[in-house]
């Protein structure tokens, strides 16, 4: 069979998540993508420039598997004549309800209409939610807190709103977890470059994207706590970085100086080899619908200290939430605090999620993805 992943804003998880289900599913798929740049942009005038693509290379797809950065509905007016009976698959990596807006209304990506979550870009996901066949969210925590707040979004506009389509769109929405190309990370288990001395302190890492929803600010606070009981550690923090950084990335690296064992842009190699270097891999974010990156840690040893929220729980094994998952501050210390002065425990418990981890690798998942394009083609 025949698939196309329409992807407009094609980079970083997004163009993982392509390029590996591309590489793994037993169809042949094609892609139709634009750069991962200028996401509000991506929303409005993708569909009109990836219409274009489309009509000029004669696509003939038997399943079309779009991203939520496309408008949709859009997308199908503009191709009606050649995609009338072609199903669509929306897979969703965030949404523009849900996804938090920061403290500082100046900042973030709704500066200009003062910190309001500009509400059109919601309904072009709502709006293309219903025209999908199915509608594909990346973890349970991302599809019940988006249908939990649909209905207020609904009753914002003064008539007409159409509340009957939440149940609809739940009917046919799902969960199909995003999969992950494991075995590129191998290449970091070797070439270590760690003096005795530095060995015998555990490394901490830092390996989300450094903007605010993923709350630096109480990660560096709770590293100033253990770092003021004198406890020994080092600290690696990488992950995507964009335009203006939260103050709280400088000012915490500055102050832990020497315990900094990495700090900026990891390449490839660099990065799976701080993966494989590190003992704890941490998450205070205030956001997640899914942790790519929390789960490439997990794969390579790390020990995970996570919030007890978001997304987390349904990746963490039940019997490791009470060993690995805090509710408060107080919790995020203490767990951090256990898993570096109990290393042989800790690295017991990270053995363990590890070898968990690979019902996300593409190899299970693929199979996944196809088994339910399959459903529909049919």
């Amino acid at each position: 069979m025949k698939l196309l992943l329409v992807s407009p804003y094609h980079g970083g998880s997004h163009q993982a998540w392509g390029d590996g289900y591309s590489h793994m599913s037993s169809h042949e798929i094609e892609s139709l993508t634009l750069p991962a740049r200028f996401w509000k942009w991506r929303m409005h005038g993708a569909a009109v420039t990836l219409t274009r693509r489309f009509m000029e290379r004669r696509l003939e797809p038997d399943l079309i598997l779009a991203t939520d950065m496309l408008d949709l509905t859009t997308f199908l007016s503009l191709t009606r004549s050649a995609t009338n009976n072609t199903p669509i698959v929306l897979y969703m990596h965030e949404n523009q309800l849900t996804y938090p807006l920061p403290a500082d209304k100046s900042t973030g990506p709704m500066r200009r209409q003062l910190g309001e979550r500009d509400q059109h870009y919601a309904f072009i996901n709502y709006a293309s939610m219903l025209a999908a066949n199915e509608v594909w969210f990346n973890s349970s925590y991302h599809l019940e807190s988006f249908f939990a707040a649909l209905p207020n979004f609904l009753r914002h506009f003064p008539e007409y709103n159409e509340l009957g389509s939440v149940r609809r769109l739940r009917k046919k929405s799902l969960v199909m977890p995003v999969g992950i190309d494991f075995g590129r990370l191998d290449m970091g288990r070797d070439g270590k470059t760690i003096s005795q001395t530095e060995r015998q302190n555990p490394l901490i890492l830092w390996n989300q994207r450094w903007e605010y929803d993923k709350n630096p600010d109480t990660f560096f606070a709770a590293l100033d706590v253990l770092a003021r009981e004198a406890i020994p550690f080092r600290v690696a923090i990488c992950g995507q970085q964009f335009g203006r950084q939260p103050p709280a990335f400088e000012s915490g690296i500055n102050h832990l100086g020497e315990r900094v064992h990495h700090a900026g842009f990891a390449d490839p190699l660099t990065y799976a080899r701080l993966l494989w270097e590190s003992d704890v891999v941490v998450s205070t974010a205030h956001h997640e619908f899914f942790g790519i990156g929390i789960l490439e840690a997990i794969y390579a040893n790390s020990f995970p200290v996570l919030p007890a929220r978001l997304s987390y729980p349904e990746l963490i094994p039940v019997e490791y939430h009470e060993t690995c998952l805090y509710d408060d501050f107080q919790g995020l210390v203490n767990i951090l605090r256990m898993a570096l002065l109990n290393s042989d425990e800790s690295r017991r418990a990270a053995a363990a999620l590890s070898a968990a981890m690979a019902r996300y690798d593409w190899s299970n998942i693929a199979p996944l993805y196809d088994a339910q394009v399959e459903t529909l083609i049919a």
